[in-house]
């Protein structure tokens, strides 16, 4: 999957899992310790102090959320809500709630999803305001390879059911290659919607997309859809780094992105994580400041932190990423990006953000401090294939795989 942010069938064999609760857990590399003053986060930010005697020893496990679903892509909830909303890759949202997928999906626009490639409905964010408005948007491509976004409504008089009349949003035109489609759509703290494109597809970004400001792909695209219509559905914010310039450069955010598959907005700290897949060698994680505009992380220049193809190659204005790591056997092949730690069910790992890899399956977590990251860990050994990560409304973490299963990620003390 050195290709892509997904690969849907690949050759890494699902692996089985097991409940935590009253069964064996999931195989671990790592046992953390417990301090009594909690475990993550920079410049207070992290977690508030643990009563506890002194240090505990426990492990990080999984449990079973829910099974049974259709190639889960994403899942995510408005806050505070006990509900769970999984994407599926064929064109569905589904509930989950207490361990049980809906009979009725709260959202089916499967007969105008493709899927050929990395294709799919890949994601949906909830509007800030969604306790008011009920409006939720989503990303998907067609079966032309395009990449669409859209905005739905709840039902007036159902919770569990969207209204299936779309407004458009953004259509962004993707039919060279059929991987590289990004894939998140996402809220960030200052309300605006941010959108990961993938570069286009090919080896190498032969269309030269990610340095390409003409273009919308390899970019991180932010626009403001808070008075959306089909009139005008969306507004471009005027802090944008390349506002007013010509062929939609507005709507970029930052750019020289391979595949940023997914990324994170970490509020406490105003912070941005983005998982920017690698080509042949190079997995890296980007953290920055969210407010900062127009940055160029570095495709197809480079591939992490080395040069890609010629060496020495002109670094002048390229962001360099905070980790990073190889394709090899304590690697992997794709990176899977997750999430900040801002729930309160494993008060030791505040702050921390984790992640994994397609081929290693393996969960880990560093805490960023100090410009670097720092105190890496792998508190997992494998989680089988892990697609993607989730987040619910009370902020717990859950990870996503391709044996159809949301796993939800526990603590048990040893």
């Amino acid at each position: 999957m050195r290709s892509g942010g997904w690969r849907p069938g690949g050759d890494v064999a699902a692996r089985p899992f097991s409940s935590s609760r009253g069964m064996k857990p999931a195989p671990l590399l790592l046992t953390a310790l417990l301090a009594a003053c909690g475990g993550g986060g920079d410049e207070g930010a992290g977690g508030g102090a643990v009563n506890a005697p002194g240090p505990r020893a426990f492990t990080l496990v999984t449990s079973v959320a829910a099974s049974g679903l259709d190639q889960p892509m994403f899942a995510t909830a408005p806050a505070g809500d006990a509900r769970l909303f999984v994407v599926e890759r064929p064109g569905r949202i589904v509930i989950v709630q207490g361990g049980t997928r809906s009979g009725t999906p709260f959202l089916d626009i499967s007969a105008r999803v493709g899927t050929t490639g990395e294709g799919g409905l890949l994601s949906m964010a909830f509007d800030p305001q969604y306790a008011l408005n009920g409006f939720f948007f989503v990303y998907f491509t067609e079966p032309t390879g395009d990449i669409a976004i859209e905005r739905f409504r709840v039902s007036a008089g159902n919770p569990d059911l969207a209204d299936p009349a779309p407004l458009r949003i953004l259509t962004i035109p993707h039919r060279a290659f059929s991987n590289h489609k990004g894939g998140l759509v996402r809220f960030g703290p200052d309300g605006f919607l941010y959108l990961g494109t993938g570069d286009g597809g090919g080896g190498g970004d032969p269309l030269g997309n990610a340095q390409d400001l003409d273009s919308l792909l390899g970019k991180l695209l932010r626009i403001d859809v808070r008075n959306s219509s089909a009139a005008a559905p969306y507004a471009i914010p005027s802090a944008n780094p390349f506002v007013g310039q010509p062929n939609r450069r507005g709507e970029i955010w930052a750019y020289g992105l391979r595949n940023p598959w997914r990324y994170a907005f970490d509020a406490p700290t105003g912070r941005l994580y983005i998982a920017d897949v690698g080509q042949d060698r190079i997995e890296e994680v980007d953290v920055n400041p969210a407010d900062s505009a127009g940055l160029n992380y570095g495709w197809n220049v480079m591939e992490g932190s080395s040069c890609l193809g010629a060496t020495p190659c002109n670094r002048t204005g390229i962001t360099l990423p905070v980790l990073e790591y190889a394709h090899d056997a304590n690697g992997g092949c794709s990176i899977t990006g997750g999430f900040v730690y801002r729930g309160s069910a494993i008060p030791e790992i505040q702050g921390r953000y984790f992640y994994s890899d397609l081929c290693s399956g393996w969960l880990r977590s560093f805490v960023f401090s100090g410009g670097v990251a720092t105190d890496p860990r792998q508190f997992i050994a494998s989680m089988g294939t892990v697609i993607s990560f989730g987040e619910d409304g009370q902020k717990e973490l859950y990870v996503l795989t391709d044996a159809g299963q949301v796993l939800r990620i526990d603590r048990e003390f040893r």
